[in-house]
């Protein structure tokens, strides 16, 4: 005991004599600046969003003008982080500008390739690099590495390569200087001299690097297969293709190419750029001569016994019709591409189990296959299999579920290339979006089938992601639950969470009780284009795990049941916006904007480095910045110009308050404060709970001869809470934000908390720690208090007797009604570690502060749900 009393009046020692570097009024206006530019920024990218999702028009100069008002923000974010840190984060400017380079790029016109490889495995693609793999690369690489489909093995050769092979063969200054093909009128001419760069390009030779690189790629591949000889389907993928333009039939791809002939392919697939049915095409849509890039996709040949195509919506009926339609040949697939045969044709339920609704089976007397040495030849089909049905019903539900599975994802419905190999496996080839329309009798038809529909609710909460999403719910309520949701379902949480962002890729929706449509969640979600709405209050009261639901997320409206013709008209709504070149051009922005990798704050990627985009940096920032101000000893500021003065309070509490910024009006005179005399909002809350007199226990506790040698022999663990942090009970407040470490007995209590009427910035950090009694009966205390904190919508750590308990963008009224729970839970628990004798007393205790607390403070209860003008829930 001597022992720990010296340490503690040697700290005391150290406390007073210690000099801050930075004055504490600067501290605690530099994390006001990063929450408001946080908000800013946040809310600067929700805007957006907003405009790429087409809620209204924007045009260049609104795209210039909020990229430069995100970078000077994050900048100045960096630099707020910095001064609050002592500068450990400077790597964040070296993150920053890089990101900025990438988007001057962009905005200049100039091709958005970043630092990557000539080549890329398919493993590493997504749509994350569609400007450097293509469309069509791009959504394959999502086929294979988000949904786990099989697609051909292979690898990609980017726009990179492209760029360094055009410029190397002098063929970028003859196509800027010597054809001007957007201007002129003379069709003959603009032909020939196209044909002369097509002639210039297949003459062309590939550098020696990008050969080497490929046939390096090459070879690891016939290691991984042991094949001697390799064959490739080499395929174009150029910028914009098979997204919303589909470039179908204007590009060359080659079959069963060998090893040794891809480089000369790779230049046929590039000439084919510059056809004049390809170069109209791009006029038309709108896109520039800089947006012109070819990257090249070789895949391993797929020995095909069926191929064909899937038409996720029947394009020849309405869209209600609920039916797909499958083409299938023998073999290769370019007799179905093309259309110059006759093949099989089915129309299949999109309803499980898709019943075959019709077949048609044409006689097949030919199917293109791959030849040993290469290239394809038509062989003889059997007469066996010259009238039998190229499908079965097991591969037709098959095939029916997979396209369905590829809709969901990529929000259109698709038209499939696909083949079925020797083994008997479906592998995907590529997907595209199939562009349909409805027709004004269909959404008639849709309006009279939503207003006789169960409403369970109309208007509630704030839409952060417009769109429908029809599915059953799935309700999260542990982190265990988010390994568990279905890939079709309608996510409902009690708030939302970073944690959630890895579910957008195959959810349906997302509903949550609380929330903000500028939070970080939010804005995966719109990147994802995932129907979202947040902040209802009462999601997880009124919904239940399986239940049926349609989320009109457009109208703001929650249905009771499943209403497909509402998920049909979203899934074929034409928005012609996205052809223009300044929705293009914003969207391959806001892959260096929006996209969230760091949503794990404890991850090994949470690092400067790990910040790919500015979203990563502003979540790593703010992230970081509460960190910081927590793991502060601030009272080691008092001597800076700030005033220490006791509180008066009706309770044993030796408490004493730093007022930094607004957060007292005593005079400046005073020695004391009053309760009165506190105007801090944090601070008034948990002060209403502290000095609750019906929670403290004054009379002194009865202590077993056990409990007695352990409070004897306990010392304060000093490499779990800072020596510095061992002293007097002080708060540090401003009008918005508390810091409050207090030491009552042998226990410790960090409260840390900023509370304001923005829901993004505020948050509580509670952390306790310590006891008297033994390691058993402490443990009990902090389950105890991690069950109450659980109870009240915390996230809790426990180990050992060590509590943290985390809350985050709840509205004032909730921070503030927890914040007195936590001041009378700190009244409550002070000496309770002694009578936690047994389990069943850690049950007793938190059905007696619960109930106690709910009586003295009654819960702010949410409004109740009010039913549309369609109908009520029943």
């Amino acid at each position: 005991m001597n022992g720990l009393w010296a340490r503690i009046c040697g700290t005391f020692s150290r406390w007073r004599r210690r000099e801050p570097r930075v004055p504490l009024a600067r501290i605690l206006k530099c994390f006001r600046s990063i929450l408001a530019r946080n908000s800013e920024i946040l809310d600067l990218m929700a805007t957006m969003g907003k405009a790429l999702s087409g809620d209204y028009v924007f045009d260049s100069h609104f795209v210039h003008s909020s990229c430069q008002r995100l970078i000077d923000l994050t900048q100045s974010l960096i630099h707020d982080l910095n001064i609050l840190s002592g500068q450990k984060y400077v790597d964040l400017y070296a993150s920053l500008e890089g990101i900025r380079r990438r988007l001057d790029a962009i905005l200049a016109g100039q091709p958005s390739i970043g630092d990557i490889p000539y080549t890329l495995f398919y493993e590493d693609c997504n749509r994350d690099w569609i400007d450097e793999v293509g469309g069509k690369n791009a959504n394959l690489g999502e086929v294979r590495n988000v949904l786990a489909l099989p697609t051909p093995d292979g690898f990609v050769i980017t726009t990179r390569a492209y760029h360094e092979f055009m410029a190397s063969a002098g063929l970028s200054d003859f196509l800027t200087q010597q054809l001007n093909p957007w201007e002129t009128q003379d069709t003959q001419a603009l032909e020939q001299r196209l044909r002369d760069l097509q002639r210039r390009i297949e003459a062309s030779s590939i550098p020696e690097k990008l050969a080497r690189e490929i046939y390096h790629r090459i070879e690891t591949l016939g290691r991984k297969y042991r094949r001697e000889t390799l064959f490739f389907a080499v395929r174009s993928s150029a910028s914009g293709e098979d997204t919303e333009h589909s470039f179908a039939g204007l590009h060359r791809s080659l079959l069963n190419v060998p090893e040794t002939e891809v480089l000369q392919a790779y230049r046929q697939v590039v000439a084919s750029l510059f056809t004049l049915q390809a170069w109209r095409y791009r006029r038309d849509k709108g896109f520039g001569e800089h947006e012109a890039a070819m990257a090249v996709g070789c895949q391993l040949m797929v020995d095909a016994v069926v191929s064909g195509v899937l038409y996720t919506v029947d394009p020849t009926a309405p869209p209600h019709s609920d039916a797909l339609t499958v083409s299938a040949t023998w073999g290769l697939g370019p007799p179905v591409v093309e259309g110059n045969r006759k093949v099989d044709r089915f129309r299949v339920s999109r309803d499980p189990p898709h019943a075959l609704l019709q077949m048609h089976v044409v006689p097949k007397t030919a199917s293109l296959i791959s030849q040993r040495d290469g290239g394809t030849q038509w062989v003889d089909v059997s007469e066996v299999d010259q009238s039998r049905s190229c499908l079965n019903s097991q591969q037709l539900n098959l095939l029916a579920s997979t396209g369905l599975l590829l809709e969901r994802y990529f929000k259109r419905p698709q038209d499939i290339e696909w083949a079925f190999d020797t083994s008997g496996q479906l592998i995907i080839l590529q997907t595209r979006p199939l562009q349909i329309n409805l027709s004004d009798s269909d959404i008639c038809r849709i309006s009279d089938i939503t207003a006789s529909a169960p409403v369970l609710w109309s208007g509630r909460g704030d839409v952060v992601q417009r769109g429908i999403a029809v599915g059953k719910a799935f309700v999260v309520q542990s982190d265990e639950d988010l390994k568990r949701v279905p890939a079709d379902a309608i996510v409902v949480a009690r708030e939302s969470s970073p944690r959630l962002a890895a579910l957008f890729r195959h959810v349906r929706g997302v509903i949550t009780d609380v929330g903000s449509p500028l939070g970080h969640m939010a804005t995966v979600a719109r990147e994802f284009r995932v129907p979202t709405v947040v902040n209802t209050e009462i999601a997880t009261q009124l919904i239940h795990t399986g239940d049926p639901l349609t989320l009109d997320a457009t109208q703001n409206v929650l249905y009771r049941g499943y209403i497909k013709e509402l998920s049909y008209h979203e899934l074929t709504y034409e928005e012609v916006f996205e052809e223009t070149y300044e929705y293009r051009l914003l969207r391959r922005l806001l892959r260096l904007i929006t996209p969230l990798h760091l949503v794990d704050p404890k991850g090994t990627d949470f690092t400067p480095a790990g910040c790919r985009t500015l979203h990563d940096i502003v979540r790593f920032v703010h992230e970081r910045a509460v960190a910081e101000l927590v793991g502060m000893n601030l009272a080691s500021f008092h001597t800076s110009g700030c005033q220490i003065r006791l509180l008066e309070i009706p309770v044993p509490l030796d408490l004493r308050v730093i007022d930094a910024d607004g957060g007292t009006v005593a005079s400046p005179d005073a020695r004391t404060l009053r309760l009165q005399d506190v105007t801090s909002i944090p601070m008034r809350a948990f002060l209403a709970g502290v000095v609750e007199s019906n929670l403290w226990e004054r009379t002194p506790v009865a202590m077993d001869f056990k409990s007695f040698l352990a409070s004897m022999s306990r010392t304060f663990d000093t490499h779990r809470v800072p020596l510095e942090e061992v002293g007097l009970n002080l708060a540090v407040v401003s009008s918005n934000y508390m810091n409050i470490n207090l030491r009552i007995g042998y226990h410790f209590n960090i409260i840390d908390a900023y509370v304001d009427d923005r829901i993004d910035d505020n948050y509580i950090y509670f952390r306790f720690i310590g006891g008297v009694t033994d390691l058993t009966r402490r443990s009990r205390r902090a389950r105890l208090i991690g069950e109450i904190l659980d109870r009240t919508g915390f996230r809790v750590e426990i180990r050992g007797d060590l509590v943290v308990g985390r809350m985050k963008k709840r509205p004032r009224s909730t921070m503030e009604h927890n914040l007195g729970m936590l001041g009378a839970l700190v009244a409550y628990t002070r000496q309770l570690d002694v009578q936690m004798i047994s389990d069943e007393e850690v049950v007793r205790h938190v059905e007696r502060f619960m109930e106690l607390f709910r009586s003295l403070w009654p819960r702010p209860q949410a409004a109740e749900p009010q039913g549309g003008s369609h109908g009520q829930a029943t």
